[in-house]
């Protein structure tokens, strides 16, 4: 069992430098799986605008509303994951990757 946990260990505390490029990855799948059902609503309330509001509107939200969520979330995530113990961190982001995959094959997004 030790050995075990030594190589959990071992093969997690290589990731921590690049922490903040995991949560990236981690934001950036979540944003893509989100991301039509937030068009659809944002298509759903300006369907019948003018063709320069549509615009206006899928540029601001596409730049702007997905950039600040992934330059605010992914700082913030980077820190809540390294404060998980080195044991438990490889297991948890083969999970939440392999979840995230799952999700967007449930919703038809692979």
């Amino acid at each position: 069992m030790d050995t075990i946990v030594t190589l959990l260990k071992d093969l997690a505390y290589p990731i921590y430098p690049w922490m903040n490029q995991v949560a990236t990855a981690i934001v950036a799948c979540l944003m893509l799986v989100f991301a039509p059902d937030i068009n659809r609503t944002l298509r759903r309330w300006v369907g019948a605008r003018s063709f320069f509001v549509r615009t206006l509107l899928f540029i601001l939200v596409n730049a702007f509303v997905y950039g600040l969520l992934i330059v605010g979330l992914s700082p913030w995530l980077a820190r809540q994951l390294v404060q998980v113990p080195p044991l438990w961190l490889l297991a948890l982001l083969c999970g939440l990757f392999v979840f995230i995959g799952v999700w967007a094959q449930r919703q038809r997004q692979i």
